[in-house]
């Protein structure tokens, strides 16, 4: 009798819907066991929880608010221990600026949000689950940046997602350098992505996106979970320090 495959374990914030949602089924069909992590949508999470167990994979939920640094490092903790060693730490959580209740919030307030959630968050949470993964010698981390970050966009929402998912690009590859060569740590960039805010989009800008997107249609989050998915594998293994993005191709000055 063949020797059984141990279960490979998944962490990923973020993941009650869009993009971390399809990051945590698509890990699942490759065969990964997942932690669904969310801060307060518990019910979409379970149903995450759900959809990744009739894939035939473990799944359970996670809740903690990464705006909190206390909270951060509970999560890593209780990841590693309860549910690891982890393989493979998708960090996508963010703040929603954009469509929740903070979307009115004068700028100041957003970008404190933002740089809690987003900044601090992914930074607190990678640099602990990398070093319990360099301690063991193996993991893939990727993180969740913007393919507009390093080029520019006019507005508000352009300098607060600039100076946050910048940060974040940035983090990534000073990370990556410090957990090689047993840790891996990548950046996936999505463009124009249909999630929440691009559905309900003006007329405005659903022409701009196919304006400025050569393939012509929006992203979805299945084509950024591809694209993690593939980064956690074993096809990307001399892959680190990097920035993909998934963005149909947009080039801006």
């Amino acid at each position: 009798m063949s020797e059984a495959v141990p279960s490979r374990r998944a962490v990923v914030t973020g993941a009650s819907s869009g993009i971390g949602r399809a990051v945590a089924l698509e890990l699942a069909r490759r065969g990964y066991d997942v932690l669904v992590h969310c801060r307060q949508r518990v019910s979409e999470a379970n149903r995450v929880v759900e959809l990744v167990r009739e894939l035939g994979r473990e799944a359970a939920v996670a809740v903690a608010d990464l705006g909190d640094p206390s909270q951060c490092r509970q999560l890593v903790d209780h990841a590693w221990e309860t549910w690891g060693p982890v393989d493979v730490w998708i960090h996508n959580a963010g703040a929603d600026v954009l469509t929740g209740p903070h979307r009115k919030d004068p700028f100041e307030r957003k970008l404190e949000l933002l740089w809690n959630v987003d900044v601090r968050g992914t930074v607190l949470c990678t640099r602990a689950i990398g070093q319990y993964m360099k301690k063991r010698g193996s993991g893939t981390i990727v993180t969740v940046g913007w393919d507009q970050a390093e080029t520019g966009m006019e507005g508000d929402s352009g300098q607060l997602f600039a100076a946050t998912k910048g940060a974040v690009i940035c983090f990534t590859r000073a990370l990556a350098v410090d957990l090689a060569p047993s840790v891996r740590v990548n950046c996936v960039a999505p463009g124009w992505i249909r999630t929440s805010w691009g559905a309900t989009a003006s007329d405005y800008w659903q022409q701009r996106v196919l304006d400025e997107t050569p393939l012509r249609r929006w992203g979805t989050p299945e084509d950024v979970a591809a694209v993690v998915a593939f980064l956690c594998s074993d096809q990307a293994s001399f892959i680190t320090g990097q920035t993909i993005r998934v963005n149909g191709g947009a080039v801006r000055a």
